[in-house]
């Protein structure tokens, strides 16, 4: 399986995803992200939910789109390009 195939969790900080209007652009070093969706509905308590006993999903989980792939690591910022 190629990286991204499947779907890549990145965990940010500093932005209220939730309330950002699809579209938006995230950008870090080569690495840019186009948001497409927030939240989506928690099918028969998902692997989220059995681990913490709840899933966030619905609320704070946002989908992105890759517009350019790179690698990305701890500590790298993200900042918001339009």
């Amino acid at each position: 399986m190629v990286d991204g195939a499947f779907g890549e969790n990145i965990v940010v900080e500093g932005f209220d995803l939730k309330n950002l209007p699809i579209g938006t652009r995230f950008k870090s070093g080569e690495v840019e992200l186009e948001l497409t969706q927030i939240g989506k509905e928690c099918h028969s308590h998902c692997a989220i939910y059995h681990k913490m006993g709840d899933c966030i999903m619905p609320r704070e989980g946002v989908f992105c789109r890759v517009l350019q792939g790179g690698r990305l690591m701890v500590g790298d910022s993200f900042e918001i390009v339009a």
